[in-house]
């Protein structure tokens, strides 16, 4: 399953450079593509409003 970003976000920017495959798009709250994330987790260790769960 996906990892996602909940409404937490305050769309900083730290999870886009840690994702290996570029499954994260900016926005108002930032979104993960599902068919294109890994699980891999990396997002959500560097995310400081704790707003990403898989």
């Amino acid at each position: 399953m996906a990892h996602v970003i909940t409404n937490d976000c305050v769309a900083c920017g730290t999870c886009i450079d840690e994702c290996p495959v570029n499954a994260i798009s900016e926005g108002e709250i930032y979104k993960i593509d599902p068919d294109t994330c890994i699980d891999c987790g990396a997002c959500a260790a560097v995310c400081p409003s704790d707003a990403i769960h898989g």
